[in-house]
């Protein structure tokens, strides 16, 4: 934990309409989640080990890998002092969302302003092989 500044925590957590998660900050900030971006970015190690490999153009579904109505959440609990976790409508319920991915997540306009400026367009990372 950071000594110079205090740990981040949810003060509140409300649904907006069917599509958003607001979470407001102790630092006052206001997160906004759509429930499909949250869904998207589950932290378990199988949604990590999904998104990391490569997509097979020859999968076929199989019944129980097709949506039955829209994706939401069915219910979310805390995990002690630093995280949720949120059962979905899919079934998939082994994510642990800590509160620092969540605020990482954040998708409002700020937030996202921020992001895109943070890394200049064309950076690449600071590692750079010798020849």
């Amino acid at each position: 934990m950071n000594a110079t500044r205090p740990q981040l925590r949810p003060v509140s957590l409300r649904k907006e309409g069917d599509e958003f998660l607001l979470i407001e900050w102790s630092d006052g900030h206001v997160s906004r989640h759509t429930w499909r971006n949250l869904r998207s970015n589950c932290p378990c190690a199988s949604c990590r080990e999904e998104r990391q490999r490569p997509p097979d153009p020859f999968h076929i579904l199989k019944p129980h890998e097709i949506p039955r109505g829209p994706l939401r959440p069915v219910a979310m609990k805390p995990v002690g002092y630093y995280a949720y976790t949120i059962a979905w409508s899919d079934g998939h319920s082994t994510g642990i969302y800590t509160f620092d991915l969540l605020r990482s997540l954040c998708e409002c306009p700020q937030c996202v302003n921020n992001s895109t400026t943070q890394s200049p367009p064309g950076s690449t990372s600071s590692f750079m092989p010798q020849s």
